[in-house]
């Protein structure tokens, strides 16, 4: 490696030094003091013993499209280094160490030879398999008066979570080891470095609980910062914390073939108020290191629109915000509905000891609306609604109600989106092979790239792009998120883009790749390190399900425009993200990309991360997964059995949200079925729902289809190009030989699967070029 690409290698860039920066500023935000005896935070550095699988091996994130290649973050154990702890803990750290990797190799075996048995693809089986932690015979010899113990939990793409030690439940050393530190140590918090729920109960007599979560690349620094008391939580749970026996076991979870959502629209902490249930952290649950009174609530509205008013005043001795949560409990003489739902939102600027703020919380009317199965539409019934406003969804008080002495139907559209004329024109001159070409992603037939989501050409570990061999159609470049942007650290430049060094390969990939396989890759990028090697490395942003615990949607859309501003850095027009799946069973592997279990902060998260993107030229985001996407069990083929009122008022509704408050440049439709159709099939969803119903004029993507990884032999089918296509699923990613040739026979009249209009692929071909000229020129 010459001596320009080591400098490179080491230095870092202006603006990465101005995003880790705020990422250290914002983070705070994202933690959930969840229990407190007032003993943190402390006053200056001191001994301190740290112990758990995240003190040294902190996470930032999760796996698989989650994952981003930074150049560094800062792990708990570097964060309180820098900032003058002196930790007692060294030895229990490194034996720690060595027991995980041991497991780690143990697990990574065991995955292969299932592989084996069941004659699988290891990358789809091994994408997103979590190792549950390991048990482990270690003495607490840390000295000094203060404690942290870092409970860590991984979950990725591919792989649902499980309940069983070391995962969702806590391992017999964790349980012992953090009840003995309580006793042992005067000063002791219980730090989770985790995305997801972990069940608690064993160990709920700790006194202070911190939800770190998985906030990025400044993260040690910013959890130095709150232990010293430089910043403070401010945090808020946005899913239902409970031991696991206490969720709804209704419907169906991790289903093979179907997965019946029989619980309804009784998600969350729906579920735990319609049941009388007191979960350990109610939804919008969390503390600071100051105290607030929330007071003088009213309500006054319109025909249009409402407005909640209450006073926040701090009560305690010490700098902090608060949320402000309004709910609205609806009449129950014709439809059955929650005892309260969450209708807005808002957190005070930082308030000083006995500083006092009014806070406003502005909803429309048609907010209050829901869906009535028997007249297919959605209908805000007369009656009385009342009012909460709280701190969480178990602390509130009534602040107002409104009467409504009849039935309001909110206005329905009832034609569909249609492109530019421009583009319209353009497709309809374009040859039936061109159509073809341009209705599928750009692909290099047989490039393994595909199916780890790195088939860009162009930018170096981009996920894709479209067709641009005609002349006026620009390359539109997708890359990966939603933590960030997921791009090769290193590549080389060569004639028609980039090429990756083959080192890059996913970090919870390249353990379960042959040994012959990893062995060739290593000697090639041998030779591609003694090129002139290129470095590109991004800032890996809070988790999704972080972003929304701050409840702060100012901060959301920070974080879009970090992504935004390393957009135009590198050259990415289109990020594959915001995701922002309802967290339906806590079991869910790619709950951490995910928001929240509520419809109304998952799709306000969703705008203000859009927004923070898109105002950036250029730049767009791809929502998804639309829709119905809670789980990773057989995902490509699993069938989500929803009714009606259900799929509106809760997986539907954050997307509508979306489209409505910050209209998208593109929407992904989800690998799974959707009562019986995959969504990139379903005519009803994307032309009827989506086109008609929201007015959504950007482009519909398929996620990535890769047919030689699908499983073979289900009940269902992948989705088809052909299909996806007619039913108005414009592009379809990442491409192969195979979409193309099934689309040019579609459209000569040659399939046996389906016939291909001109008028029907024209449509798409029109979305696609409206949404790549208003990106790219």
């Amino acid at each position: 490696m010459g001596e320009k690409g080591l400098n490179i290698f080491m230095e870092l860039q202006k603006y990465e030094i101005e995003h880790n920066k705020k990422m250290r500023e914002i983070a705070p935000e994202c933690m959930v003091l969840l229990k407190s005896d007032g003993t943190f935070p402390l006053r200056e550095a001191c001994d301190i013993a740290i112990y758990g699988s995240g003190a040294r091996n902190t996470l930032k994130g999760g796996t698989g499209s989650g994952e981003v290649n930074v150049r560094h973050y800062v792990t708990i154990e570097e964060g309180l280094e820098k900032e003058g702890f002196q930790i007692t803990t060294k030895s229990w750290l490194a034996d720690y160490e060595n027991i995980r990797a041991n497991a780690k190799k143990a697990f990574v075996k065991s995955v292969k030879a299932q592989a084996k048995q069941e004659k699988k693809s290891i990358i789809a089986l091994a994408m997103g398999a979590i190792m549950p932690e390991p048990e482990y015979k270690l003495s607490l010899n840390g000295t000094g008066e203060v404690c942290i113990y870092v409970l860590s939990r991984v979950s990725g793409e591919g792989n649902d979570r499980k309940a069983v030690k070391g995962d969702v439940l806590l391992t017999d050393t964790e349980i012992r080891d953090i009840l003995e530190c309580q006793r042992q140590y005067k000063k002791f918090m219980l730090v989770l470095n985790v995305g997801g729920v972990v069940d608690l109960s064993p160990v709920m007599e700790v006194r202070n609980i911190l939800l770190l979560s998985q906030l990025g690349v400044s993260m040690g620094d910013a959890f130095a910062d709150v232990i010293i008391g430089k910043a403070y939580p401010s945090g808020k749970v946005a899913t239902t914390w409970s031991a696991f026996d206490d969720y709804c076991k209704e419907g169906d979870f991790g289903q093979h073939k179907d997965t019946h959502y029989s619980e309804g629209i009784y998600v969350g902490y729906r579920y735990f108020e319609k049941n009388a249930k007191k979960p350990l952290f109610a939804f919008g649950y969390g503390l600071g290191f100051t105290n607030f009174k929330i007071e003088n609530g009213s309500l006054t509205y319109n025909s249009d629109s409402g407005e909640a008013v209450c006073k926040i005043t701090n009560t305690g001795n010490n700098l902090g915000k608060e949320v402000v949560q309004l709910y609205v409990s609806k009449p129950t003489e014709n439809m059955e509905h929650p005892v309260k739902e969450l209708i807005g939102f808002s957190k005070t600027r930082e308030l000083k000891p006995g500083e006092s703020q009014e806070v406003k919380i502005i909803f429309a009317i048609e907010d209050m609306k829901s869906f009535d199965e028997t007249k297919e539409f959605f209908v805000i019934e007369r009656g009385i609604y009342e009012f909460f406003l709280g701190n969480s969804s178990d602390n509130t008080y009534k602040c107002g109600e409104i009467k409504l002495e009849e039935d309001i139907y909110p206005s329905k559209r009832t034609e569909i989106s249609m492109p530019s004329e421009k583009a319209l024109g353009f497709a309809k001159n374009l040859s039936d092979k061109q159509l073809a070409m341009l209705l599928v992603g750009r692909h290099q037939e047989g490039a393994a790239a595909q199916v780890i989501g790195s088939a860009g050409q162009k930018v170096s570990g981009a996920a894709g792009e479209n067709y641009s061999g005609i002349d006026g159609v620009p390359a539109m470049i997708m890359a990966d998120g939603p933590a960030g942007l997921r791009l090769n650290q290193k590549f080389l430049k060569v004639a028609d883009g980039t090429e990756g060094i083959m080192e890059d390969l996913p970090s919870d990939m390249a353990d379960f790749m042959p040994g012959i396989l990893m062995f060739l890759m290593k000697q090639k990028a041998k030779k591609q390190l003694k090129g002139d090697v290129h470095y590109q490395y991004c800032t890996a942003i809070p988790i999704g399900t972080a972003i929304a615990q701050s409840w702060n949607l100012e901060l959301a859309e920070n974080c879009g425009d970090i992504v935004g501003q390393e957009m135009e850095h590198f050259g990415v027009n289109l990020w594959l993200a915001p995701a922002f799946n309802i967290h339906r069973n806590i079991l869910c592997g790619r709950n951490y990309e995910y928001y929240s279990e509520d419809p109304v902060v998952s799709g306000k998260f969703g705008a203000a991360i859009t927004n923070g993107v898109q105002k950036h030229p250029g730049c767009g985001v791809t929502v998804k997964h639309l829709c119905c996407n809670n789980q990773e069990t057989n995902r490509y083929m699993n069938n989500s059995v929803v009714s009606e009122r259900t799929l509106r008022e809760i997986y539907l509704r954050p997307f509508e949200i979306v489209v409505r408050e910050a209209s998208p440049a593109a929407i992904m439709t989800s690998y799974n079925l959707l009562n019986g159709v995959h969504t990139s099939e379903d005519e009803r969803l994307l032309k009827g729902i989506v086109r008609t119903e929201w007015g959504y004029e950007g482009l519909i993507m398929s996620d990535w289809v890769v047919t030689s990884v699908m499983f073979k032999g289900e009940f269902y089918d992948h989705e088809r190009v052909v299909e996806s296509i007619k039913a108005g699923n414009d592009l379809f990613m990442p491409g192969c030989t195979e979409d193309y040739n099934e689309i040019l026979s579609a459209l000569q009249g040659n399939s046996s699967r389906a016939k291909l209009t001109r008028d029907e692929a024209e449509f798409c071909a029109a979305r696609i070029l409206d949404t790549v000229w208003g990106l790219c020129e």
